[in-house]
């Protein structure tokens, strides 16, 4: 359980405009909020800041995010924290391979808005 204030979550993605819509989204809900543009930098953050829940794009320069998901799995001391899957790719093989290596949920972003993404990662981290 976390309290309000100052949930940390990680935002793994590369298109600026939308991931500084979702930080600022989450920063007005009380979260701390860590951006990475590239699954590289996303997976040295999600390692130095262990954040309680990870939102990742799948598409992403230097590292794609299926290995990033991969990673984090593999890793013994970040296996534990929930990924949710915020991506494009919507086809059948895609949302099955993100939740079979581990991502807590596959959302398409065409099909969410931030709002309700927002409610979702407060549910998943039970925020009192």
């Amino acid at each position: 359980m976390f309290k309000k204030n100052h949930i940390p979550i990680l935002i793994i993605e590369d298109d600026v405009f939308l991931a500084d819509l979702y930080k600022t989204k989450f920063e007005l809900e009380g979260f701390d909020v860590y951006v990475a543009y590239d699954g590289e930098k996303g997976l040295e953050l999600v390692s130095k800041k262990k954040p309680a829940v990870v939102l990742l794009d799948l598409i992403l320069p230097k590292i794609n995010g299926f290995v990033v998901l991969e990673n984090i799995k593999k890793d013994h001391k970040l296996k534990d924290i929930p990924i949710i899957l915020l991506t494009n790719l919507s086809q059948k093989a895609d949302v099955e391979r993100g939740l079979s290596l581990g991502a807590n949920d596959y959302l398409i972003k065409a099909h969410f808005m931030p709002s309700e993404v927002v409610a979702k990662i407060k549910d998943l981290v039970k925020i009192k």
